[in-house]
């Protein structure tokens, strides 16, 4: 009998706690372990190695020190780095897109560009390349209106603007303050409808699309306030099923595909499309090189293939040919546990209480943003801390199993939504 295959999982947040999670559940038994991990991975006597999940030549030297089989890029600023072009250099396998393909995320501009060479259907936009040339435009714009910073903003970069006042502001945040860095800014138009987030695996050739989900990025109910890294997510979507999934894919993801496979940049890995159903038909509002987060915490639980094998195909050329992922039919919604003064800040070291006893078989508990104190107790350690998933064969038992887990855990200045899934529930009724 062959020895377990060694899989490093690259990153430390919820969304890593969900693949490491389903790598366990494959049925090659694989030798796991996460680069930096979490205290929740730990907790699932995970080995967890001390190295950013940023510092490409450190991921690189575990990597190669290690044996590792299969490296699992969760985040998406090693890959926007070149952790694969990196990997791929000492003969290692890893999961994601070089650096090259990465610009599909790495920058709006190029990502906009693309889609306008190969007619994916998109919102209209422009770039604005200095604070001068922002601050003309904003007084001819029709409103509302989108501005997005083209670089990488961990999901923050985004600003709705309803009126000129307000997106001057926008202007003086990306071009005076530079809270994303020095960066141009695309202005889109603002596009009506519901939200779809839909992830492809992808080996260079071909598209397969995974279950859709739907995520709430706004910190307040009813989507109010600024945006978040994501406040909580719920699979499936009701009235997009697999046979939905499979034509959008066929119309959003392959022609990406096929124009980075003839620009001489195949993509490999995770392709996310963050749509816009429309009156007109669906619209591609972003797309991201990664698994979605928290979508990954809603969408893996319900997949029942061996995820080792889907990754590992996708890393090879042609590898996903006749790849068809299954799935439960069960829900999953998934809560985002907020700490003090998310998104613009985040209060670290508040003990966590209330965790024992709540992972069961029908809730799953991922840390996002958790680490052990000094004297053992569990404390907060970024802005999103924890995503409580409950499972249920209806949306309503997924969400109130959720919440009833929610509610359990405390810690001093604890946000959360209220309203997760539950359009949902009102379209399905139960």
């Amino acid at each position: 009998m062959s020895a377990p295959r060694k899989v490093l999982v690259v990153g430390g947040g919820g969304r890593e706690h969900a693949i490491v999670r389903a790598l366990l559940r494959s049925p090659q038994n694989p030798e796991v372990i996460a680069a930096p991990g979490n205290a929740g991975i730990a907790s699932d006597r995970i080995r967890c190695v001390d190295v950013s999940a940023e510092d490409v030549d450190a991921i690189v030297r575990v990597a190669s020190d290690e044996g590792i089989d299969l490296v699992v890029v969760g985040p998406e600023a090693p890959l926007v780095g070149g952790v694969i072009d990196a990997l791929a250099d000492e003969g290692i396998t890893g999961f994601g897109p070089t650096a090259a393909a990465a610009r599909l995320e790495g920058s709006k501009a190029f990502a906009k560009e693309l889609m306008h060479d190969v007619g994916i259907p998109t919102a209209g936009h422009s770039v604005l390349r200095t604070r001068t040339e922002a601050e003309l435009r904003v007084t001819t714009c029709s409103y509302p209106v989108v501005l997005k910073a083209d670089v990488l903003a961990a999901g923050k970069g985004v600003i709705i603007c309803q009126s000129e006042i307000e997106a001057r502001a926008a202007v003086t945040t990306f071009f005076e303050d530079r809270r994303f860095g020095a960066t141009e800014v695309v202005m889109e138009d603002f596009l009506e409808g519901e939200e779809i987030s839909l992830l492809a695996l992808c080996d260079g050739e071909r598209a397969v699309p995974l279950a859709p989900a739907q995520d709430y990025k706004r910190i307040g109910d009813g989507d109010e306030g600024p945006n978040t890294g994501g406040m909580g997510s719920y699979s499936p979507v009701p009235g997009f099923d697999n046979g939905h999934a499979k034509v959008l894919a066929q119309a959003v993801h392959q022609p990406v595909v096929d124009e980075m496979r003839r620009r001489g940049t195949p993509y490999h890995g995770v392709l996310y499309a963050g749509l816009m159903m429309t009156e007109a038909g669906p619209k591609v509002l972003e797309f991201n090189c990664r698994f979605g987060d928290p979508e990954t915490q809603a969408v893996l639980p319900r997949l029942r293939s061996d995820l080792v094998d889907l990754l590992d195909r996708s890393t090879r050329v042609g590898g996903l040919a006749g790849a068809s992922p299954e799935w439960s039919p069960d829900w999953a919604v998934t809560v985002v546990l907020a700490s003090r003064g998310y998104p613009e800040s985040s209060s670290k070291g508040d003990e966590i209480a209330g965790l024992r006893g709540i992972d069961s078989l029908d809730t799953e508990i991922f840390h996002a943003g958790t680490a052990e104190a000094a004297n053992g107790t569990l404390v907060t350690a970024g802005g999103r801390v924890l995503n409580v998933t409950g499972i249920g064969s209806s949306p309503a038992e997924a969400r109130e199993r959720a919440y009833d887990a929610a509610e359990k855990i405390q810690f001093d200045g604890k946000q959360m939504r209220r309203d997760i899934a539950a359009r949902a529930v009102e379209r399905v009724g139960v």
